[in-house]
């Protein structure tokens, strides 16, 4: 498979031999059985949780890519490596065109661009968070100056204003990757050594008042970069994400949590990711808590290293679930009880899904349950410290986002925010479901959504005749965010059907369906069959070949 890593990482060719069959630290006690795609969509049959629609919001678009992005209200602040941002709907160079370098701000309900948040940063931004509060953003990278003035690697800026705070401006000698805020503190990782002339290793905390270091909290991670921080229960422990394979100087692999105040190791009993084993590894590349949960997105770089997500508790660190689908995960959002999340997956033997193909699919979206639904059903993956460990339960949602060319890793999306109502993606994706958008784009409830991505079209019934009776066979269409399609059998050319079939499908499992017409009238007839989602959309097949009965 091609594993891609974030920015300025290479690009391995891996390919797809034998998994290294490692015992794992399966969970024990947890009463789950199979667990295979949930029936839920944006119309869900049963008590399993909704999902945004697939159809694309128009909202405004970038000529680069997007890194991360944060919402606060109905503003969402997106960063990464642009120059341009432009209305929906049209091409790079047109007259309305506007300048944005590598920071915007748009409106959720709308896509529309926050014109008075207009800031330019002098390097890519990789991470933007709020503040607890909403009041401030944060923003870090690879800049050192914000609208020219020295602001290097990481600044704040008034979510009410929408003005840079001068005052917070700490200076941190490399890049900057992951941040969490408390309204006191500001706590930031990535590759850096030194912060305001002090050394740090990958880890710092400084005042959120002055940018000034907080010289009680020095935690080290020795190994490599940190990709992600979030903020426990209560504000009491930092969880920290990344490549890292020890914390402080004691083994902690690509996951672990230390004190807020003091930096000292605390307690994280789960081990998702895998040690490394020579050029092949796992690592954290975004951490969101929800609740007393914490949710993890993971990329593997290696043959079926882990790739995929996984939930622990995010007081201590047991784990709750771990989804080992391949295809690396760049961005995670739980929403409720639905979890979103931005890939390239292209195997998800794990949840009982669609499995690897030849030549291979990329997927870029996926939405599962929050809780977990059953136990992997797919064998661990390298060097995995776990084995039919609960996993969550796919769900039906299933937009088509184009691979960009961008930054050369040939992706879509790379973050992932939103809130109960609508979500958005950001990356470096040309188009969405076949038409153009490029970088930014919306999903909304059904409620809020035109909700008119429908089922895809198949081909004419094939019809034959037995023992007097007219015997319809056809294949099942899928539709991307509807799993439960009725299938209507109109005769001749009747539009009042003669009978339906239910029946769930998904993109990787159309079945054969079938129907018998006993009560088809002496004589030649031809069959169609018109194909609905629960939201009104429809399409009708052509007719059937002609037969006599």
């Amino acid at each position: 498979m091609w594993v891609h890593a974030r920015p300025d990482s290479s690009i391995q060719r891996i390919t797809r031999s034998g998994v290294a069959l490692t015992s794992g630290a399966a969970l024990l006690g947890a009463p789950w059985g199979a667990v295979g795609t949930a029936a839920a969509d944006t119309a869900p049959r049963s008590g399993t949780p909704a999902t945004v629609s697939a159809d694309p919001l128009p909202t405004w678009q970038i000529d680069g890519v997007v890194w991360s992005m944060a919402t606060v209200g109905d503003t969402v602040y997106a960063t990464g490596n642009f120059s341009k941002a432009r209305l929906p709907g049209t091409k790079p160079g047109n007259v309305k065109e506007v300048s944005r370098q590598n920071l915007l701000a748009f409106s959720l309900s709308t896509g529309n661009l926050v014109t008075s948040f207009n800031h330019r940063l002098d390097g890519q931004g990789l991470r933007v968070v709020a503040s607890p509060d909403g009041r401030r953003v944060y923003v870090g990278g690879e800049f050192t100056t914000v609208d020219g003035k020295p602001h290097t690697r990481l600044a704040a800026f008034d979510t009410k204003t929408g003005k840079l705070v001068d005052a917070f401006k700490p200076v941190v000698s490399n890049k900057v990757r992951a941040i969490a805020a408390t309204a006191s503190t500001v706590y930031f990782g990535g590759n850096f050594f030194s912060v305001n002339g002090k050394a740090r290793m990958r880890l710092a905390a400084v005042r959120a008042a002055d940018g000034a270091n907080i010289e009680s909290w020095r935690p080290t991670a020795d190994d490599d970069e940190v990709f992600a921080l979030a903020l426990g229960p209560g504000g009491k422990t930092v969880l920290v994400g990344g490549r890292f394979q020890t914390l402080n100087g004691q083994a902690q692999v690509g996951v672990g949590a230390v004190d807020a105040s003091s930096g000292a190791l605390a307690p994280w009993r789960s081990r998702p990711v895998p040690s490394r084993r020579g050029s092949e590894f796992s690592y954290v590349t975004d951490l969101r808590v929800q609740g007393d949960t914490v949710f993890g997105a993971a990329d593997g770089e290696g043959g079926h290293w882990f790739d995929g997500r996984f939930a622990a508790k995010a007081d201590g660190g047991e784990l709750v679930w771990l989804d080992n689908c391949y295809g690396a995960t760049y961005s995670i959002l739980p929403l409720g009880k639905t979890v979103y999340s931005v890939s390239h997956a292209h195997d998800c033997t794990s949840l009982g899904a669609f499995r690897e193909t030849s030549p291979v699919t990329w997927h870029r979206t996926l939405a599962e349950t929050a809780a977990p639904m059953g136990r992997d059903q797919g064998e661990p993956g390298s060097n995995s410290n776990y084995d039919r460990q609960p996993v969550p339960g796919l769900l039906h949602w299933f937009p088509t986002l184009a691979a960009g060319a961008f930054t050369g890793q040939y992706q879509a999306a790379w973050a992932v925010t939103g809130n109960a109502g609508l979500i958005a993606l950001g990356g470096e994706f040309p188009s969405v479901n076949g038409r153009a958008q490029q970088g930014l784009v919306r999903f909304a409830v059904r409620s809020k959504a035109p909700n008119k991505a429908g089922p895809r079209s198949i081909g004419a019934p094939r019809a034959s005749v037995s023992s007097g009776k007219v015997l319809l066979r056809w294949t099942a269409s899928w539709d991307m965010d509807n799993a439960n399609l009725a299938y209507e059998v109109l005769r001749d050319k009747g539009t009042k059907p003669i009978g339906t079939v239910s029946r769930t499908s998904t993109f990787w499992s159309t079945p054969s369906l079938s129907f018998t017409d006993s009560s088809a009238p002496k004589g030649k007839h031809t069959y169609r069959i018109r194909v609905r989602d629960p939201l009104g959309n429809a399409f009708t097949t052509p007719a059937s070949n002609a037969v006599s009965r």
